[in-house]
């Protein structure tokens, strides 16, 4: 464990990276040629200086005085500016891309443990940065190269931010309701209208140009998610730079994340771009959801990790209490981490921040492996990549405050606003529920359930070769999960099937889970010191302890228990 930063492990991250992904070896890949281990600690350093040094200073500040608006324009403290504009200059908001876009063609598994550091360090600040690469990235794909050098390598240079505007205040989350319309010109512009609410990093004065990515139906257009469009809305015009019709129409203010902007937007005929061909703005949005969901499930694996980290230094430092067996009350107090409930608390917290950060890496260099079954498997992966961080380790976060004991509640202790920018990423980006839908309704039966039998398949591979007391548990629940799939799906009736998908959520996240801990712990075979027995002690502690879950979780699912959908939502009250 790093016993300095209280922000991210290094030396987990280098673990991770290297001593089990082996991601030394994809320098071997055309793509990544140029680099070597030398260039990925160095990019890794970097991060980590700039994430102590100018992100996390002003986490607090940003938390306590959040954006406002005057009616005419956003004022946000100027310490966000001055870190985005390290970050830019550093090059690591382009180190993912291209080199023909001035990108340095760094691995995603690199990309994603150095952005991890800033999400750690000010999750509010860095979600300014996340949406514009997620932008970047999504017209890098799709766009036509005059959109790539009109609004991509601005905001690769930091000179624009980008957004995402999916949802309306009548449709959160039911995108087939968006009622945005668009209307083509004789120019080939469009012309948008309607309004846009919950849009993070929505309006600011942080960069020259905001470029919306924004959700519409062209007029004519059919009802639902097919008749949708996707078109790129600056909020001022770049040629003139005179106001485009973005109006916002206020903040809203959030239990968490209070440093980045949240904004309801008024489109009042704004001049678009339409990305792509009309009718296929959803699929090309998922490219950027899809990227968003990874990136939210890494920043709650952030919140909880710090949050693990503060507990455990504060646990170490503070005295408090007497041993069970200490009988005199004049003997010294004890440090609390010598009690088994703080013990208790920080074992879990460690077996979830841990298990969270090999999941979230795990998932960003089947990126960097590009094939039909690593494809396949980020399918199936990426909902319980979203859903399963947000829950367990805000609960690292939860553990932290408790931990710090009546000091834990108040805010000069970061732990409390660590928990309440965590329980945002339950929502961010599609609800845990919406996640649990995803993946037993979708992701688990596409091909013919082909992607979770890969899953499967993978899991037992390590299974098999684990130690037999870890191992056996975690092939037993693979092959009920297995089972419990086949038997949710025998009778065709989707409605049955899906009554209780959060469970199989909760229940394919602890599985997958523990998985990667018997991965870890392979890795970390006949390694010594402090460091690899922590490893071997969280991976028993997770199959132990937290595996066992999975079992009435299973059992629920396996009875065919319809009384969620069955209620009536008039005996609730």
């Amino acid at each position: 464990m790093d016993a300095v930063s209280k922000v991210l492990s290094r030396r987990d991250l280098d673990f991770l990276l290297y001593e089990w992904l082996g991601a030394e070896s994809l320098t071997a890949r055309e793509r990544f040629a140029e680099h070597s281990r030398e260039t990925f600690d160095a990019f890794l350093d970097v991060s980590q200086q700039i994430a102590e040094r100018d992100f996390a200073p002003h986490n607090r500040a940003g938390d306590l005085n959040e954006p406002t608006f005057d009616g005419e324009r956003v004022t946000i403290i100027p310490e966000v500016s001055r870190a985005l504009k390290v970050f830019a200059e550093s090059g690591l908001l382009a180190a993912g891309m291209n080199a023909e876009h001035g990108g340095l063609q760094l691995p995603h598994v690199l990309q994603r443990a150095c952005f991890l550091w800033f999400q750690a360090a000010n999750t509010a600040t860095s979600a300014y940065a996340m949406l514009t690469s997620g932008n970047a990235h999504l017209l890098l794909t799709h766009g036509t190269e005059e959109q790539i050098q009109r609004y991509v390598l601005p905001m690769l240079e930091g000179r624009f931010t980008g957004t995402m505007c999916l949802s309306e205040p009548q449709a959160g989350s039911s995108l087939s309701d968006v009622t945005t319309k668009a209307v083509r010109n004789d120019d080939g512009t469009y012309s948008v209208t309607g309004g846009k609410m919950w849009i993070s990093g929505g309006d600011h004065e942080l960069s020259e140009n905001i470029i919306h990515l924004v959700l519409a139906r062209v007029a004519g257009a059919p009802a639902g998610v097919k008749g949708l469009s996707l078109f790129i809305v600056p909020k001022r015009s770049l040629t003139t730079g005179a106001s485009n019709g973005v109006v916002l129409a206020g903040l809203n203010h959030k239990m968490g994340y209070r440093g980045t902007t949240n904004a309801v937007l008024a489109f009042d005929g704004a001049s678009g771009e339409l990305v792509g061909e009309e009718g296929r703005g959803l699929q090309y949005m998922f490219h950027m959801m899809n990227e968003a969901r990874i990136g939210v499930g890494a920043g709650a694996v952030a919140l909880g990790y710090t949050g693990y980290l503060h507990a455990l230094a504060y646990a170490r430092e503070r005295q408090q209490g007497r041993p069970v067996s200490g009988k005199d009350p004049l003997a010294p107090p004890v440090a609390i981490v010598e009690h088994p409930d703080v013990r208790r608390m920080l074992l879990a917290s460690k077996s979830y921040v841990e298990g969270g950060l090999a999941l979230v890496l795990y998932a960003a260099k089947l990126l960097d492996e590009p094939s039909e079954e690593n494809d396949l498997l980020l399918d199936v992966l990426t909902p319980i990549v979203k859903a399963w961080p947000a829950q367990w380790c805000r609960l690292a976060d939860d553990h932290a405050i408790q931990i710090h004991g009546g000091y834990g509640y108040t805010r000069e202790y970061p732990v409390e606003q660590f928990y309440r920018d965590n329980r945002l990423n339950s929502i961010h980006e599609g609800t845990d529920g919406i996640q649990a839908l995803d993946l037993l309704g979708r992701k688990v039966t596409m091909k013919g359930g082909a992607g979770l039998a890969l899953l499967l398949d993978r899991i037992r591979a390590t299974a098999a070769k684990a130690p037999e007391e870890l191992g056996v548990p975690v092939l037993a629940a693979a092959d009920r999960l297995a089972a419990t799939t086949a038997k949710l799906w025998a009778t065709g009736d989707p409605s049955a099937a899906l009554a209780n998908a959060t469970a199989y959520l909760d229940a394919a996240g602890h599985l997958v889970i523990a998985w990667l801990w018997l991965e870890q712990l392979l890795a970390a075979e006949g390694k010594e010191g402090d460091f690899y027995r922590g490893k071997r002690l969280a991976a028993r502690y997770f199959v132990t302890h937290e595996l066992p879950r999975v079992g009435p979780m299973l059992d629920l699912l396996d009875s065919g228990d319809t009384l969620l959908r069955d209620m009536d939502d008039a005996w609730l009250g």
